[in-house]
């Protein structure tokens, strides 16, 4: 399948500090970075693709509030490390997207406390104020954020793209797992090399 420019988006999934640097506060709580970090090179390579592309680039970043009273059953009951430690505070470099992610002036910053990129936020009204059609999905984690929001767009019947090569989780066997379910149901995995040979192979991307 041609995965064309036109009426799609980019969905940068959560490659923030807290997550994806040696240094972030999940690392610190057992959740090691180096396993995420793989999926940096294509995410960037993405992102200047889209940007040649004049593709629309969405970022999504986990942010709790301080008091974390919007962190709900996963950072209260499910997951109270990511509280006890201390994860992902508003406004903090934790929370920040890593430098290679900088966003650009035209570019979209979509704040969530949940896993899924839809829920309680604007994503779906941006996304049908730029008419959009087709979602690329990189970024982490697999199994959680990207598998969660991936299923969602589906639900809202936007053709959604999951990039096997820009995307990473903790476990091998939760990351294919989760590609193969996502394959047979919600989307479309394809590579990176899918992606960026559709992009440039359109006149309106020059």
């Amino acid at each position: 399948m041609r995965i064309r420019s036109a009426k799609t988006a980019l969905t940068v999934v959560d490659m923030q500090n807290g997550f994806c640097d040696e240094a972030g506060s999940v690392t610190a709580i057992g959740l090691p970075a180096s396993r995420l970090r793989p999926a940096i090179a294509g995410c960037v390579s993405l992102v200047s693709a889209a940007r040649a592309a004049k593709v629309p680039i969405i970022y999504t970043r986990y942010v709790y509030r301080p008091d974390y009273l919007d962190g709900g059953l996963m950072a209260h009951e499910l997951l109270p490390d990511l509280r006890d430690g201390k994860t992902l505070i508003a406004g903090t470099w934790d929370s920040d997207l890593l430098p290679e992610m900088a966003p650009a002036s035209q570019d979209f910053i979509i704040d969530k406390n949940r896993p899924s990129a839809f829920f309680g936020t604007n994503l779906d009204a941006t996304l049908k104020n730029l008419d959009i059609e087709n979602l690329v999905v990189c970024g982490v984690t697999t199994n959680c954020c990207v598998e969660t929001t991936v299923r969602d767009a589906s639900q809202r019947d936007y053709r959604t793209f999951i990039v096997r090569d820009a995307v990473a989780e903790y476990e091998d066997d939760r990351h294919e797992v989760a590609l193969k379910s996502m394959d047979m149901l919600f989307g479309y995995v394809v590579t990176l090399d899918d992606i960026l040979a559709g992009w440039k192979s359109e006149p309106s991307a020059a």
